[in-house]
């Protein structure tokens, strides 16, 4: 059981403590930060890392790409891949192009790209084609990577000599039940391939002229890598949906993909996994690699998962301005709401016990937090620290993020937003 699957249960560091009445230890970098101006966001480096040996041990020798959506700060995309993930899933094409530039050499692309002027940059740059794999799951897409490599041909030809695009087929991993009315879509709203029929047809039309090679396929089964468990037996309608989703991918991912290695003739890349299903999704020998990225940073979302430990990593301090009664503190800013349907598990979340008010939230400009009886307001000056609901998204918020190990301060670097690159 997620050992910190409710609130409370963790010190301000986000570390287990016993003995839920007793008042949470302070942040330990709280002395460390106190001169830097807030709001400030930081990175447990012990955590981090404890966090990353826990995924690639998970994974169980698989490789393991991390999703650089969970995280958006170049440097810690280069840290998780100094301590063994093998490569990267981008979530913008664009940014797949900024990474390559860096350096980084197999980028694989999680989601269609129109980006027309992205586009035309790939086909031009034979470099950028080797390390770029991009994700297309309708023949409309494919024509726009068609059209994206006649422009670039129509400038400098000898640009676009080399391999192919990379092109990685999206396949829809949610479970269906039932038949006609009565039928339940569980999963997000992907990809309208489902069966080998549809994928062989995609493949076909992708490789018609010889400028797109398909490289392989991807199941994203988020109904199970992020859907909490809840603590398993208090929810036993996810654990159920969760083991039929699994087997149900058991089934169709091996017909799936033996089909598109027979039309292609070759072996092909097999994508799947997240944070919350990766050790399921190991076992299938189908599946060449995984990817995570939630779990480095384990924000409030993943609390309550019975596969692993969540050790929080990520969290944002803001100041107190303002008392307005006796047992609230008001933050400067704070309103750091994440994507997902309007619920309060999309916002953040004090980790010294204070709660959010149900009629102001998260604010814009200021945050008012409650405290209990016999637990201590912070005063006007005072630092109070909060942890996001996802895990890349915060880092949306700030220019650069201070890197903490124990009680010190021991670097601070810039978040994607604080190089200058939106991603959108």
């Amino acid at each position: 059981m997620s050992r910190i699957g409710r609130v409370g249960a963790t010190d301000a560091g986000g570390r287990p403590r016993s003995g839920v009445g007793r008042a949470p230890r302070p942040a330990p970098w709280r002395d460390a930060t106190r001169s830097l101006s807030a709001p400030i966001a930081v990175v447990d480096l012990d955590a981090f890392d404890a966090n990353a040996a826990d995924l690639l041990a998970r994974a169980g020798g698989v490789p393991l790409r991390v999703a650089s959506k969970s995280v958006r700060v170049r440097h810690l995309v280069r840290r998780a891949l100094d301590r063994g993930f093998a490569s990267v899933m981008a979530y913008s094409l664009a940014e797949a192009l900024w990474l390559a530039e860096d350096g980084v050499r197999d980028i694989l692309v999680g989601y269609p790209s129109v980006d027309t002027a992205a586009l035309v940059r790939l086909a031009q740059d034979p470099v950028a084609r080797e390390a770029i794999t991009v994700m297309v799951d309708d023949v409309s897409q494919v024509a726009l990577l068609e059209r994206a490599f006649m422009r670039a041909e129509g400038g400098e030809s000898a640009a676009v000599s080399g391999a192919p695009i990379n092109v990685c087929l999206d396949v829809d991993a949610s479970l269906r039940l039932g038949l006609g009315p009565l039928s339940a879509h569980l999963g997000v709203r992907r990809s309208p391939l489902r069966t080998p029929e549809d994928v062989v047809r995609l493949a076909r039309a992708t490789e018609r002229t010889g400028r797109l090679r398909v490289r392989g396929v991807m199941f994203y089964e988020a109904q199970v890598a992020g859907v909490p468990d809840g603590s398993g037996w208090r929810n036993p309608g996810v654990q159920v949906m969760k083991g039929l989703s699994l087997r149900d991918l058991a089934r169709r991912r091996p017909a799936v993909v033996a089909a598109l290695e027979d039309h292609l003739g070759r072996d092909v890349l097999v994508n799947g996994g997240g944070t919350g299903s990766l050790q399921q999704t190991a076992t299938d020998p189908t599946v060449t690699e995984l990817t995570a990225g939630s779990g480095l940073l384990c924000p409030t979302l993943f609390d309550s998962y019975d596969a692993f430990d969540s050790r929080p990593a990520a969290f944002f301090g803001l100041d107190v301005v303002r008392r307005p009664a006796a047992r609230i503190a008001t933050a400067f800013g704070g309103g750091y709401v994440a994507s997902g349907p309007a619920h309060a598990s999309r916002l953040p979340r004090p980790v010294d016990g204070a709660r959010l008010l149900g009629s102001e939230g998260a604010g814009e400009v200021q945050t008012p937090l409650r405290y209990r009886p016999r637990r201590s307001v912070p005063a006007v000056g005072a630092r109070v620290w909060l942890r996001h609901a996802k895990a890349g998204e915060l880092m949306e918020r700030f220019d650069q993020v201070r890197l903490v190990r124990g009680a010190a301060v021991v670097d601070a670097v810039p978040t994607y937003r604080g190089e200058g690159q939106n991603f959108g």
